[in-house]
């Protein structure tokens, strides 16, 4: 196992700013949203603690084991809402950003569908 960067301990104002605006995000979002996007977020980071902590909780918000199980492919799925998608593409784009991403390539129209 590697060990990871505690980003709290790096960077505490960031992160605590960070993490107010995240609380801010989440209120403005039903909760299977939610889960569905920290899922795929933690897919693309390949962090299994994450995984397993996302996963839990959006079962006990009503997430369907079919759903969770197709995240991965979720571009290809057919149970995914435009709401949804747009925000799983949105997901990708910020999560990948460090690897030279952008918002550019995201879904087109993706930002007026999550509003």
């Amino acid at each position: 196992m590697t060990a990871r960067l505690n980003p709290f301990a790096a960077a505490p104002s960031l992160m605590k700013d960070w993490q107010t605006i995240s609380l801010a995000i989440n209120e403005s979002m039903e909760p299977t949203l939610v889960g569905l996007v920290e899922i795929r977020a933690s897919q693309i980071n390949g962090c299994a603690n994450c995984l397993n902590l996302h996963t839990v909780f959006a079962r006990e918000n009503g997430e369907t084991e079919q759903r969770i199980n197709l995240l991965a492919a979720w571009q290809e799925a057919p149970c995914y809402t435009d709401r949804e998608r747009a925000a799983l593409g949105w997901t990708e784009v910020m999560t990948r950003l460090s690897e030279g991403g952008g918002a550019g390539q995201c879904l087109p129209g993706a930002a007026g569908t999550v509003q």
